[in-house]
């Protein structure tokens, strides 16, 4: 009997324990379309035992409403700086205060203190870019680097342009192009802008965020919206696609970790913060998926072609766009443009 009594005890401890390392040893991701490394969630699975569960999605927008409906239960997202702040005003994601976490100092001094997110009370950096528009030249053999060829295309060009499908990244090109204001409150400005899109319709294949690169390298697409990294991905399967950099203005960004207001795994959230800002995990996020990363020290684990490739390197005088978080007016006359764009 002291024997059963014993064992049953012994059985009870352990299934508490596993029952509270299970609740513990989680932790749900949401993060843009093939912006990953599985090798990096492999790491952090290995080295932490928290088990790693990956949504995607493929616009700010869409995790704007998720948030705004209340999480959808992450615990990790990835915004675009432009959106960091208007989650924050709305409630919508919790305090990690960066300083105090682990290989905060390792962050690059560009990115600390970020207009975005002053003293990085909500978030960490997590990749840096631009985006532009890839071209086969195979298909077209003039000059890429300019908007006019997306929006007045020639006749090689018509019928294969692949545009994204997020809003406020279609609207961003059209304003570069015409040389307004990217968070642009000027109702007749709009106006042109939608006159710009409807007029280059006819000539676009598809608005979509996704598979950017299956489209480029099957040529079903000679021209595509797209960013740095991605285009870099594309070239290394297809060498005639080229990245453009338009003399109008190419879009610079930051993409940001965040930890949603109401996530269920705080402690494994954090966890995968540090993990983040430790040089050889940037690192291995940067190989995967081509983009610069905010860690100071990262450059020693980088593959060597990333040190000269077109994509990364930016040439010299092009005209960087850093986009701000846009005003309700700015951002409601956006949605208005695109509600009419896709009738």
């Amino acid at each position: 009997m002291r024997i059963s009594r014993y064992l049953m005890l012994t059985f009870l401890v352990i299934a508490i324990s596993a029952g509270s390392a299970t609740a513990a040893g989680q932790l749900f991701i949401y993060n843009w379309t093939d912006y990953t490394s599985p090798k990096l969630l492999e790491k952090f699975e290995k080295e932490t035992g928290i088990k790693v569960t990956l949504d995607t999605y493929d616009s700010n927008e869409t995790l704007l409403a998720k948030l705004k409906a209340g999480g959808g239960g992450y615990d990790i997202a990835i915004a675009s700086h432009n959106f960091i702040p208007i989650m924050i005003k709305e409630g919508m994601l919790q305090k990690v205060d960066a300083p105090k976490l682990k290989g905060y100092g390792n962050i690059a001094a560009q990115w600390k203190n970020p207009a975005w997110d002053p003293g990085n009370v909500y978030s960490i950096p997590w990749q840096t870019g631009t985006t532009s528009f890839a071209v086969d030249t195979a298909v077209y053999k003039g000059d890429i680097n300019t908007y006019k060829i997306l929006f007045n295309p020639p006749p090689e060009l018509q019928g294969s342009i692949g545009m994204f499908s997020a809003p406020d990244e279609v609207i961003s090109f059209a304003n570069a192009y015409l040389g307004f204001d990217q968070c642009n409150e000027d109702g007749s400005q709009m106006k042109k802008v939608l006159e710009l899109l409807l007029k280059q319709k006819p000539f676009v294949k598809v608005y979509n965020s996704d598979g950017i690169k299956e489209r480029l390298v099957s040529g079903d697409t000679a021209i595509h919206q797209t960013w740095n990294g991605y285009a870099m991905r594309a070239r290394a399967e297809k060498p005639s696609i080229q990245y453009a950099y338009p003399k109008e203005g190419v879009i610079f960004w930051m993409d940001s970790l965040i930890v949603p207001k109401g996530a269920k795994n705080t402690d494994s959230a954090l966890k995968f913060l540090e993990f983040m800002m430790q040089p050889e995990n940037a690192a291995l996020q940067t190989n995967f998926a081509r983009y610069a990363n905010g860690i100071s020290g990262s450059e020693a684990f980088l593959d060597e072609e990333l040190k000269t490739a077109p994509e990364i390197v930016v040439p010299d005088g092009v005209n960087a766009i850093f986009v701000p978080a846009c005003s309700e007016k700015a951002i409601k006359l956006q949605d208005k443009v695109w509600t009419k764009l896709k009738q």
